[in-house]
């Protein structure tokens, strides 16, 4: 009797402690870009975001000292530099949370991907919306925002 009880004490023990935890941030940029260049950026909203996720990026990118828009990407304004396109995936445990964040910078008249950055936190490591969109910007122009 003793010893399945430790037994049970055991397996609640190694249950309760192995929660999945996975907290991963990337950014990748095209060679031939140059970040630096980039002044004025526009957010192209993501038809299904109901959160304001692309006014939440507008103000990341404004307190970085970019000039920066936001809309449905029907008509992308002439005097952008670049277009930002994002992908927010959420997650329920016990509330709505952001799981996963991509942000892509990419060439006004092509297209093309210039910096694409990534953010990737499950429920322990789960991080607000503002915090995940400063992490990947922080890695796609490879600096921190100073607090």
């Amino acid at each position: 009797m003793r010893r399945a009880k430790r037994f049970i004490l055991f397996i609640f023990v190694v249950s309760i402690s192995s929660g999945c935890a996975v907290n991963r941030s990337t950014a990748s940029l095209e060679p031939s870009a140059d970040l630096s260049k980039l002044k004025t950026l526009y957010v192209v909203k993501l038809a299904p975001d109901e959160r304001g996720i692309n006014t939440l990026i507008v103000k990341e990118l404004e307190s970085r000292g970019y000039k920066a828009t936001t809309g449905m990407g029907v008509e992308i304004p002439s005097d952008v530099d670049a277009v930002v396109r994002y992908k927010d995936k959420w997650m329920w445990d016990i509330t709505m949370y952001m799981l996963e964040l991509t942000i892509t910078l990419r060439d006004k008249e092509t297209d093309f991907p210039l910096a694409t950055g990534n953010s990737y936190h499950t429920s322990l490591t789960r991080l607000s919306p503002e915090e995940m969109i400063e992490e990947v910007l922080s890695n796609i122009f490879n600096e921190r925002k100073s607090l």
